[in-house]
């Protein structure tokens, strides 16, 4: 299982931690607010982690975007505001992975486009634009022909 986590903005919320027990390991999609969100998030598992535009570009922690591949699955992670404002189609459309993972526009979203999966976890940091703060756990099944499934969780 893997947790997927956007615009922390700062803010770990403790509950996360609850949510994120027993993932292999974390993606950040950006605007992560700092070195403590990430600490926190390490204490829970391995962190992979892009910066956003409120983020600083030279953090050696944060990269413009990551590619990892879990269980056979190849995931884009980036934030999102290189492409303007960001749509799950237009994700799609600007990088090729199974499952591509943004942020930035803080609404939680997924999008299945045939075989490949579009996801924005929402926010996790301070609420903002009236929108509940949330995160996502995606699991990958299967040997040769893995499936992934995603559920949204949402914040106190």
């Amino acid at each position: 299982m893997v947790g997927l986590i956007s615009d922390t903005h700062g803010l770990f919320r403790p509950e996360i931690a609850d949510v994120f027990a027993g993932v292999s390991v974390i993606l950040h999609a950006g605007d992560v607010g700092g070195a403590t969100v990430l600490d926190a998030l390490r204490a829970i598992a391995p962190v992979e982690a892009v910066f956003g535009n409120v983020d600083d570009v030279h953090d050696p922690a944060l990269a413009r975007e990551r590619v990892v591949t879990l269980g056979g699955v190849t995931i884009h992670v980036s934030h999102g505001h290189e492409l303007g404002r960001p749509t799950p189609e237009l994700a799609l459309a600007r990088y090729w992975a199974d499952v591509v993972v943004f942020g930035h526009t803080h609404k939680a979203i997924v999008v299945r486009d045939g075989t490949r999966m579009a996801v924005n976890p929402g926010a996790a940091g301070p609420r903002r634009f009236n929108l509940r703060p949330s995160v996502a756990r995606l699991t990958i099944t299967g040997g040769l022909a893995p499936s992934v499934d995603v559920a949204l969780t949402w914040l106190a």
